[in-house]
């Protein structure tokens, strides 16, 4: 019988027990997993908002390459001197906003993922390396004297307008590269530069361009000119110049630059062509006429991300710099940082 009351309190303290046991392991995995999360997404967060928090770049330091000297300055005084360098002041105002918002990403991308590249610097004031960049009080001598207070001011409204914007693509700054004229038609990057390109640089067309004169230019070269710059680069290229396809553009990319052109018995790419021949653009045609060959172009730069003149066209038409932003870089936001 006491065997019998043993077996009976043993078999009610296992039944007590058991729902204990699975209320406290169901509640240890509620709690645990959401604040583990809750960690995680906060860590994700802070990294992600530190890489690219507008405090800590609202003073740079930048290489000037004249000199080999680096200066320290504000962010937004830096901005009015890359403004003023990269677009006419006599462009519409809401185009030099989206050039203001353009350079202050591009600058912030520079220090994101170029740390290191100028040693002491976040950048440098050279176009072929970072982007163009001039002093207020060469900028104001390169003006006309009665146009310089109003062209100042205009660079600094289209700076201080928009202030601590930066254009972002899921949630990053992003490589926002510009040019003067694109023709009509924006090129995407891999077809520039190689690599993987970005989502947010496609190719993408702009009316108006044709009224600006960096549209259009011509490069007339003698035959023996043509030759001698390519053999700087190809010294076995030999030119029959008596053959109908002597030269020919042999493929077009999709916005109808040149990928590839035949020089007698070599292929090179259009962006070749374009760099020994001193072009403006890799959107050409190419006529011979009797011993000059010439390279009808059409646009102005590399071609890829924001044309400055569409980008004046637009404005002219009554587009914000916002509109004239996200029709150039597809799919992306503009952001306070």
């Amino acid at each position: 019988m006491r065997k019998i009351i043993l077996y009976i309190i043993s078999f009610v303290l296992i039944c007590f027990s058991i729902p204990m046991i699975f209320t406290k392991k169901f509640q240890n995995e509620s709690v645990d997993k959401p604040i583990i999360e809750e960690q995680k997404n906060e860590k994700l967060d802070n990294t992600s908002e530190k890489e690219y928090d507008y405090k800590q770049y609202t003073t740079i330091n930048v290489l000037h390459t004249n000199n080999n000297q680096i200066e320290e300055m504000k962010l937004d005084n830096y901005l009015y001197g890359v403004v003023s360098a990269e677009m006419p002041a006599d462009f519409e105002i809401e185009a030099l906003k989206a050039q203001a918002v353009v350079a202050r990403t591009y600058t912030i991308y520079k220090i994101v993922n170029n740390a290191g590249k100028h040693e002491g610097a976040n950048i440098c004031d050279a176009s072929i390396c970072c982007q163009a960049w001039i002093s207020k009080e060469d900028r104001l001598a390169k003006w006309e004297e009665n146009v310089r207070e109003s062209n100042w001011n205009k660079i600094m409204q289209a700076v201080n307008e928009t202030v601590g914007k930066i254009i972002t693509y899921n949630n990053s700054p992003i490589n926002a590269f510009f040019h003067s004229n694109s023709g009509g038609t924006t090129e995407i990057p891999i077809n520039v530069w190689g690599g993987n390109g970005y989502p947010y640089l496609q190719v993408v067309q702009t009316s108006g361009e044709d009224n600006y004169k960096q549209y259009k230019s011509e490069v007339i070269l003698s035959k023996q000119e043509v030759l001698d710059k390519l053999k700087s680069k190809h010294p076995d290229i030999n030119i029959d110049f008596n053959q109908s396809d002597c030269i020919k553009i042999t493929e077009k990319t999709d916005s109808g630059r040149v990928r590839t052109i035949k020089f007698g018995n070599i292929n090179i790419s259009g962006v070749e062509t374009r760099t020994l021949l001193g072009l403006k653009s890799t959107n050409f045609n190419v006529s011979i006429e009797n011993e000059n060959i010439k390279f009808s172009v059409i646009g102005y730069g590399h071609g890829v991300g924001m044309s400055q003149t569409g980008a004046d066209s637009m404005a002219k038409n009554g587009k914000t710099y916002e509109e004239i932003i996200k029709h150039f870089y597809v799919g992306v936001e503009i952001t306070n940082i």
